[in-house]
């Protein structure tokens, strides 16, 4: 029989692909209003400049920040151009504010789910801005039938701006190849475990096995010197990594979702280890929200105690 935490994590990916049931939230008087307020455990505000409000504060407490407009597998090129564009604003208010810090997006939010050459000039035209002001411009990785575009336009696009990252999931057994080419880019490389919904074949289950190949991914980029994000709430995982001294090395950084174990980043910053809290804003916030959950099933009672009662604390005051 299944765990029935594996189960509810599962239905809550298949949930969250629903675009049905996400349209029905959207129009609900009675349900959007409840919802909103839990994403905000986990989401910075529905606006730009809620966004860049959250990350001043935390950059004022020596974090690092990376900051995504939220959205993805938009098949529409005027509403592309559209995403395309408030990345575009997004990175000249930072510009203006000398915050040169990360930008997180996925390809698909900026043309990937029409045509691989949508995204491409999409990203270089971000990314060349982005480079102007110092700004680190981050590809998130998305499914792994997306995985040979995503990889690709990466790599071309670091011909011409080598500050674009690029993310690596550890549970698809093809990223231990993967990682040995990608050791020859610039971009910085952030390293996940992998949240979405794919056939055995092709991925580890979460497991001790799959902690070890995270360990070898990311001792790999140390040994090779390069750029790297540990992407990671798993506090043994952690530990681990700690007792390697793999966090003392200055192009390592942590790196931590907002609302997401604040108490333990704020304790490693406090080790004098590179800190950096990602945040997120956008009115697409349902998705995002059902993967927070997904990945840590935990975070429902906090999601249903915020429906009741929002939390009176702010969330940057708990790092």
């Amino acid at each position: 029989m299944m765990n029935p935490e594996v189960q509810v994590t599962q239905a809550l990916k298949s949930i969250a692909r629903n675009d049905h049931i996400k349209s029905y939230i959207q129009q609900s008087n009675e349900l959007y209003p409840l919802l909103v307020k839990a994403a905000k455990r986990f989401v910075t505000g529905e606006n730009k400049q809620e966004g860049i409000e959250v990350a001043k504060e935390l950059i004022k407490k020596d974090y690092f920040i990376s900051l995504e407009y939220i959205g993805e597998n938009t098949t529409n090129v005027e509403e592309c151009r559209k995403d395309k564009d408030e990345f575009l604003n997004l990175i000249e208010e930072m510009g203006s504010l000398s915050m040169n810090q990360t930008v997180s997006l996925d390809l698909s939010h900026i043309g990937l789910s029409v045509d691989s050459e949508t995204a491409h000039i999409h990203l270089l035209e971000v990314a060349k801005r982005a480079n102007l002001y110092g700004i680190t411009l981050m590809i998130s990785m998305e499914e792994s039938s997306k995985t040979n575009n995503i990889l690709d336009i990466y790599k071309k696009t670091t011909e011409q701006c080598p500050n674009v990252g690029i993310t690596i999931q550890a549970h698809l057994y093809r990223s231990i190849n993967d990682i040995k080419e990608l050791i020859h880019y610039p971009g910085k490389i952030r390293v996940v475990k992998g949240a979405y919904q794919e056939s055995a074949n092709i991925v580890m289950p979460r497991s001790k096995e799959l902690n070890n190949r995270y360990l070898e991914l990311v001792e790999q980029l140390i040994e090779a010197n390069h750029p790297v994000s540990i992407a990671t709430h798993d506090e043994s995982l952690i530990q681990e990594m700690e007792h390697r001294q793999y966090l003392n090395h200055p192009h390592v950084e942590i790196e931590m979702l907002y609302g997401i174990c604040p108490g333990l980043l704020s304790n490693l910053k406090s080790k004098e280890y590179n800190c950096k809290v990602y945040l997120t804003y956008g009115i697409e916030w349902y998705l995002y929200l059902c993967h927070r959950i997904a990945e840590y099933p935990e975070n429902l009672y906090g999601l249903v105690m915020d429906m009741i009662n929002p939390s009176i604390v702010e969330r940057n005051s708990l790092y």
